[in-house]
């Protein structure tokens, strides 16, 4: 009797007038309730992303816009005329209007790079700029070490391990080097240390071939000590200097 009047009493809190509690089984509509909602960017976001990179690059490379017919006709037309001479005219046409699209992007996004270098070349931070941008998990901490003459220490965490970067009168950020090292050496252990000169002297790296030089390093970490060595060397800090942040900065006066 007593197992029956429980069974009433639990039918009466959850009949056919009441919703079953949340976590209740064989709740269809509950699936997939706690994942979070992707977030997407906004409609037309990435196209006036697009435009706006081609009308920064357009002002400061006339050139752009031949560069960008060239890189889509000529496999176009070559691969058309080739398919005219085996009857096979829509099968290649159709094929060379797609690699045309492909070498128009590679072209397009090379020299909206090479006009985002020439922005920042020479500017005090240019280097910090590029290595906020680079692809890759990278941990980048801007002006762990500046002097008078304003010459630049800069300090990245990756799967490398730790990379300096000076920009500068190389004679000049040896000093910031040393010192930076240093330091380092009580917090890293036996975690490699790199050292890049930014320049475009013997043994120095360009400006636009630094990101190309950090993947080329050696992967001596894991993610798990990248991060570990984030969280030690954050208490490091850096300076508070006016270095461009973001994406590529498209209006800077060069000296």
């Amino acid at each position: 009797m007593a197992l029956r009047k429980r069974s009433q009493k639990v039918d009466a809190a959850t009949g056919p007038g009441r919703k079953a509690p949340a976590g209740a089984k064989g709740g269809k509509g509950l699936k997939g309730s706690t994942s979070p909602a992707k977030q997407k960017l906004p409609r037309g976001a990435r196209f006036k992303q697009v435009k706006q990179a081609f009308s920064v690059t357009r002002q400061n490379d006339p050139k752009i816009i031949p560069f960008l017919l060239i890189a889509f006709f000529t496999p176009f037309l070559l691969l058309l005329a080739v398919g005219l001479l085996i009857d096979h005219p829509f099968l290649l046409g159709s094929l060379g209007f797609m690699v045309g699209l492909l070498a128009t992007a590679f072209v397009f996004g090379k020299r909206v790079q090479a006009t985002a270098y020439s922005q920042v070349e020479g500017q005090l931070g240019a280097a910090a700029a590029v290595l906020t941008n680079m692809r890759g998990d990278w941990r980048v901490t801007p002006a762990v070490g500046f002097n008078r003459e304003q010459d630049l220490l800069h300090r990245v965490i990756g799967l490398p391990g730790v990379v300096l970067v000076a920009e500068g009168s190389a004679s000049r950020t040896r000093g910031l080097i040393v010192s930076q090292k240093r330091a380092l050496s009580r917090w890293i252990g036996d975690v490699p240390v790199y050292e890049v000169q930014v320049g475009d002297g013997e043994g120095q790296v360009p400006l636009k071939g630094l990101e190309k030089h950090f993947l080329k390093l050696p992967r001596n970490i894991k993610g798990k000590q990248v991060n570990e060595l984030d969280r030690k060397l954050k208490a490091m800090g850096g300076a508070t200097l006016p270095v461009p942040k973001g994406p590529m900065p498209t209006r800077m006066q060069r000296r």
